[in-house]
Formats: structure tokens, sequence, C-alpha cells
């Protein structure tokens, strides 16, 4: 998920219009988060609740927008997610240190890619 450089703005919309988080509360923030990232299936929210060891009711209602997470489970969701941890920052304010999340992210695919090309590299050998 990539968020453009300033403001609160999640890319979520249809038409690219995309939605302003200053428009949403905290619980449907959070909730585009897991979507977006992990999808709004059953095994999406056992995936949720696994990472969080949360009742898979109460998940569901993350999912939702009903309620959001807090807490020991909201900072399991970080851990485990992404666009979560991105959304807790542009929250709080700290753009900047999404670059830190970027660079991270972007340093595990060239491994995986690089170890794809070494594995194929080796199949045709």
């Amino acid at each position: 998920m990539s968020f453009p450089k300033k403001g609160k703005f999640l890319p979520f919309g249809s038409g690219g219009d995309g939605i302003h988080m200053d428009d949403l509360s905290f619980a449907m923030v959070i909730s585009l988060a897991l979507r977006r990232s992990i999808g709004d299936s059953h095994p999406a929210i056992k995936t949720a609740a696994k990472w969080t060891g949360a009742n898979e009711r109460t998940v569901k209602n993350w999912f939702k927008g009903k309620y959001g997470p807090s807490g020991e489970h909201l900072v399991s969701l970080a851990h485990h997610c992404d666009e979560v941890m991105e959304v807790l920052i542009l929250l709080a304010g700290r753009e900047q240190l999404l670059i830190g999340v970027r660079l991270q992210d972007l340093e595990e695919r060239l491994v995986s890619a690089l170890h794809l090309v070494r594995f194929t590299a080796r199949k045709s050998d």
C-alpha cells in the first residue's frame, strides 16, 4: 500500500478519489487497512485473531469498523500488518517515519526476488 508523501489520505476509494482519514473514525481507518492488507474473508478474520489472541467476534467488529482495537491488540496488528503500521504512523502525524517502513518492505521484496532468480538459475544449469 502506498501513501502520498504528505497528508492523511488513503487510496481506497473508487474512481481514484480515495478517502481522507479526517473524515473517518479510528475504527474505520483500521478496518480499511486490515481489509486492504489481508482481505475481508473468514480466513482473514481468523488470521487477525491468531495474530492478536482476540476473540473472532471482536475481530469481526474491527473489520466492520464498529470498534477499533486497543492496546496490545493494536500493537500486534501493527507488528504483523504493514498497512496498519502505516496508518498508525499517519494518524500520529509522523509521516517522515514511513520511509523506514517502506525501505524494510523493499529490502524484503528484493531478497525474495534474488532468491527466485538464483533458484531459477540453478534449475536451468
